[in-house]
C-alpha cells in the first residue's frame, strides 16, 4: 500500500511539473493576433510579412517610448511625437540629442496603416519600418548607431524576453527592431472626431461648421461666386483627409524655394518643392504647419490657401485660382477653421493603448 502511495505521488508530481512546464512555455511563446479597430475606415493594406500581434505591438510601444534608442539615452520617438498633440511636436523644428534643430517639422504618427506612398515629408522611406530606423541614426535627432542600439537592447534581459515573445528569438537585430516599431505605429488609429460622429448621425454641426464643410468640399467656381467653394478636398480627401500624393501647394515663388523636397529623393526637377500631403485629422492639435512650420495658426494656413504663390511646379489644381485667389470673406475663413476643428479626436490623445508603458 505504501508503495502504491509513493507511486501515485510520483505520478502526480510529474503531472504537476509537466503542466507547469507547459503553462510556462505557453506564457513564453504565446503571441495572439492583434485586432486593429478602425471604425468606418476602409480596410488597411497591412504588411504581409509583419502581422500585427499583441506581443509585437507591446514591444513596439515599449521601444517607441524608450530613450535607450538615442545616443545619450535622453530622447525617444515619443519626445518628438507626443500623444497629447496627435503624435507630433509643437516646436517648429524638433531638437535632437546634440541640441541641434531638425530640418523639417515633425509629422504626425497616426493612421499610418493607410499611407501607401512612402514616409517623411519627402518620401525617402519606402516602408514604415524603414522610416522607424532613420531618426535613430540621424545626427540631428537621436544620433545613435544601429550597432550601439542593438548592443544595448541585447544586454537587456527585459528586451530579450519581449523579443522572444514577439518574434520567437532573443537575438535582436535591426530588422526585428524596425518591425516592432512598425507594428506599434500601425495600430495608432484616429477616427473618433466630432465630424465622424456627424457622419454617423450622432452629432450636429453648428451653422458656422456647416458653412465650413460646404466650402471645404465644394469646388472653386469663379463664374458662380455664391456657389463657389475652397476646393480643399482636392488634396485632402477620403477617410483620412489626404490623397497619398506629393504636391507643391504654393508656398514660395521659384527664386525663394530653399527646400527642394521630393526632388532630393527622385532627382527629378518636376518634383521641386513637392511634399507629402498630410492628413488634416487633428489639425487643430498639430501646429505649427507645413514642412517648415512657418504657419503658427490655422487662420494663417487658410490665409495662405486664399491666395497661393505661383511657381514652375505648383500643382495644376491651384492654377485656376490665380491671379485673384479664392476671395474668401472673413466669415468664410472663420467657417473653414471651425470645420477643421471638428476633425479633432480627443480620444486619440488620451487612449491608454498608445501611452507610455513605463
Amino acid at each position: 500500500m505504501n508503495k502504491l502511495k509513493v507511486l501515485l505521488f510520483i505520478i502526480l508530481s510529474a503531472f504537476i511539473v509537466s503542466v507547469n512546464a507547459c503553462t510556462k512555455d505557453r506564457d513564453d511563446t504565446a503571441n495572439e493576433p492583434y485586432t486593429l479597430a478602425y471604425g468606418n475606415f476602409p480596410p488597411p493594406n497591412l504588411p504581409a510579412d509583419n502581422a500585427l500581434t499583441k506581443e509585437g505591438v507591446k514591444l513596439g510601444r515599449m521601444l517607441f517610448y524608450d530613450k535607450i534608442l538615442s545616443r545619450t539615452n535622453t530622447i525617444s520617438c515619443a519626445s518628438c511625437h507626443m500623444q497629447q498633440f496627435a503624435f507630433t511636436d509643437t516646436a517648429t523644428l524638433s531638437i535632437g540629442v546634440r541640441g541641434l534643430h531638425g530640418k523639417r517639422q515633425a509629422m504626425s504618427v497616426f493612421n499610418m496603416a493607410w499611407h501607401n506612398n512612402e514616409f517623411f515629408w519627402d518620401g525617402r522611406a519606402h516602408l514604415l519600418r524603414d522610416q522607424s530606423l532613420m531618426p535613430i541614426q540621424d545626427e540631428l535627432e537621436m544620433d545613435e548607431t544601429l550597432d550601439n542600439v542593438l548592443a544595448k537592447l541585447n544586454a537587456s534581459e527585459t528586451y530579450r524576453k519581449q523579443f522572444k515573445k514577439a518574434f520567437g528569438t532573443e537575438h535582436i537585430n535591426s530588422l526585428l527592431l524596425s518591425k516592432a516599431l512598425e507594428q506599434f505605429m500601425l495600430t495608432i488609429v484616429s477616427q473618433n472626431s466630432k465630424y465622424d460622429d456627424f457622419l454617423a448621425g450622432k452629432a450636429t454641426l453648428t451653422a458656422e461648421e456647416e458653412r465650413g464643410r460646404f466650402l471645404f468640399f465644394t469646388e472653386y467656381n469663379p463664374g458662380f461666386p455664391n456657389a463657389s467653394g475652397a476646393d480643399c478636398r482636392h488634396c485632402h480627401s477620403g477617410a483620412d483627409f489626404e490623397n497619398n500624393q506629393f504636391m507643391n501647394n504654393g508656398l514660395d515663388a521659384d527664386g525663394a524655394i530653399t527646400d527642394f523636397g521630393r526632388e532630393k529623393v527622385t532627382h527629378n526637377s518636376n518634383d521641386r518643392a513637392k511634399f507629402k500631403v498630410p492628413s488634416l485629422r487633428n489639425i487643430a492639435l498639430t501646429a505649427p504647419y507645413m514642412h517648415d512650420g512657418r504657419f503658427k495658426t490655422l487662420e494663417q494656413v487658410v490665409d495662405h490657401y486664399n491666395l497661393v504663390t505661383n511657381s514652375a511646379t505648383l500643382d495644376p489644381s491651384f492654377l485656376q485660382q490665380l491671379p485673384n485667389g479664392l476671395q474668401l470673406t472673413a466669415a468664410d475663413k472663420a467657417a473653414l477653421v471651425a470645420f477643421l476643428k471638428t476633425l479633432t479626436d480627443t480620444k486619440l490623445t488620451t487612449n491608454p493603448e498608445y501611452s507610455s508603458p513605463f
